[in-house]
């Protein structure tokens, strides 16, 4: 796993998707300085420890964030996930603003405290 290959499943994407999955991508490579990156199921993912803990990708109306996690958005303050479509494995986001912070923050820091990190 490289970082080259998340500069390539990017640089395959266009706008406004490549801008606001490249903040996601600098964001997590923030909340993760020990993680590695590279591809899973042939999206981006923050792995540590071979453990996947935050990823991303692509869809035609919307971004996903990846918590990797089949219970961890489920368990989270509903008042956090106000405002976002989700599922038990993705976080939908809008394609053309910048990934919310401080959500994306806790959601790495539940994940980490999951997964025992």
């Amino acid at each position: 796993m490289t970082a080259a290959e998340i500069d390539a499943y990017l640089a395959a994407l266009d706008d406004p998707h490549r801008t606001t999955l490249t903040q996601l991508r600098e964001l997590l490579a923030e909340l993760l300085p020990d993680a590695d990156p590279g591809l899973s199921y042939a999206v981006p993912v923050f792995k540590r420890d071979g453990t996947r803990v935050a990823g991303f990708s692509a869809a035609a109306r919307h971004v996903s964030y990846l918590p990797h996690s089949g219970t961890l958005l489920a368990s989270m303050d509903p008042a956090l996930l106000d405002g976002y479509g989700w599922s038990k494995g993705a976080l939908r986001l809008p394609p053309d603003a910048p990934p919310p912070r401080a959500l994306i923050a806790e959601l790495v820091a539940a994940r980490l405290d999951e997964i025992g990190a």
